[in-house]
C-alpha cells in the first residue's frame, strides 16, 4: 500500500478492480492501432500505484489504479525525455500518452520495456557496487538543471518538500508504535530531522527511490523506474534506501559518494523513520501472522535511529 493510504472513494476501487488485460487490449487497439495485434499480459508483480502490462516484447502499458496517481504519468511523459540523456542508467522511455477510454477514466502510458528484477539483497551481487552506482545516478540527477521543474506538493505526496508536512502523522505513529520501538531514540531522531530545511537551489528528486523501483540484471543495478513523484526540491526523501536496502558498509559508501551534508542526512533519517512507522503500524495489529515482518521493520528503525558517527 502506498504510504498515503488506500483509495478513499468507490470509483477508485471499482476502476482498479476492472484493470485487466482485456481492458488494455481495447485501449491499445483504439488508441495505438499499430500495436493492436501484439499480445498483452500482466506484469507480476505489477505494482500498486500503476497496473502494468507487457504489450508485445518491447512495450509496457501503465494504468493508474486510482485517481490520485493519474497526474504522475503526465509528469513522467513530460519530463523523462528531458532527463534521460543526462543520466548514467536507463530510465523509462515514454512511447505514447493514452487517453481515457473503454470505460477507463484516466490517462495511461505506453513505455519501452526495461528488463530486470526489483532490487533486493538476494538479487544484488555486491551491495557496495550497487550503492556506488545508485549514488552516481542520484548525483547525476541532482546536477541536471531543475529550473521550471514541478514543485513538491499534494500531487506528488510532498516528495522534495518539507518533512514537517507529515509531523502530526509521524508523531501519532510514534505514540501508537512506542511499545515496539526504542521510543526515546525515535523521538530524538524525528526531532533532529525537523530542525533544518533545504537551503540550496531545488534539485531533481525522484520521489520514490525504493527497492521495487531499482531494477537489477546479473546482480548489478541496471535501471531506475517509476518517476511519478518527480519534483524539484530537497533530495533528502530519496535517501531512505540507505536504511531499507543497504547494509552498514554500503550505506557509508553511498553517503560518501553522494557528498551531501549532514543536515540532509538528518532529514533523510526523518523521512525513513516516518515511512517505516507507517509500515510497522500497518502490520502490528496482526503480530502473530506478521512477526517476521515486524522484526525486519524494527531492525530498520534501529538502524535509522542509531546516531551517525
Amino acid at each position: 500500500m502506498n504510504e498515503v493510504g488506500q483509495a478513499n472513494c468507490h470509483g477508485d476501487r471499482n476502476a482498479s478492480a476492472a484493470i485487466d488485460a482485456a481492458l488494455v487490449r481495447r485501449l491499445v487497439a483504439e488508441q495505438f492501432p499499430r500495436y493492436r495485434e501484439l499480445p498483452v499480459a500482466p506484469v507480476i508483480p505489477g505494482g500498486h500505484d500503476n497496473r502494468m502490462f507487457r504489450v508485445g516484447g518491447s512495450l509496457v502499458a501503465r494504468l493508474p489504479s486510482a485517481s490520485r496517481y493519474a497526474p504522475h504519468l503526465q509528469t513522467e511523459f513530460e519530463w523523462l525525455p528531458r532527463l534521460a540523456g543526462h543520466l548514467p542508467l536507463p530510465i523509462p522511455q515514454p512511447v505514447g500518452l493514452g487517453a481515457p477510454g473503454a470505460g477507463y477514466p484516466w490517462n495511461w502510458t505506453l513505455n519501452r520495456w526495461i528488463p530486470g528484477e526489483p532490487a533486493s539483497r538476494a538479487s544484488t551481487g555486491d551491495l557496495r557496487e550497487f550503492a556506488h552506482r545508485l549514488a552516481g545516478f542520484l548525483a547525476s540527477l541532482h546536477e541536471i538543471d531543475a529550473v521550471g521543474g514541478p514543485a513538491p506538493g499534494p500531487q506528488n505526496f510532498h516528495r522534495g518538500g518539507k518533512l514537517s508536512t507529515y509531523r502530526a502523522e509521524a508523531e501519532l505513529l510514534l505514540d501508537r508504535c512506542k511499545s515496539l520501538i526504542n521510543h526515546r531514540a525515535a523521538l530524538e531522531t524525528w526531532r533532529v530531522a525537523l530542525e533544518s530545511c533545504w537551503q540550496g537551489n531545488p534539485v531533481w528528486v525522484h520521489g520514490d527511490v525504493a527497492a521495487g523501483n531499482l531494477l537489477v540484471r546479473d546482480g548489478h543495478l541496471h535501471a531506475v523506474i517509476d518517476f511519478g513523484q518527480l519534483a524539484a526540491g530537497d533530495p533528502a526523501c530519496d535517501l531512505t534506501v540507505a536504511w531499507t536496502l543497504l547494509d552498514e558498509d554500503s550505506r557509508a559508501l553511498f553517503r560518501a559518494t553522494l557528498g551531501l551534508d549532514g543536515l540532509v542526512w538528518q532529514r533523510a533519517r526523518g523521512w525513513a523513520l516516518w515511512k517505516q512507522l507507517l509500515v510497522l503500524d500497518s502490520v502490528r495489529p496482526f503480530r502473530t501472522v506478521n512477526a517476521r515482518r515486524i522484526q525486519e521493520v524494527q531492525q530498520v528503525i534501529r538502524d535509522i535511529t542509531t546516531p551517525a558517527d
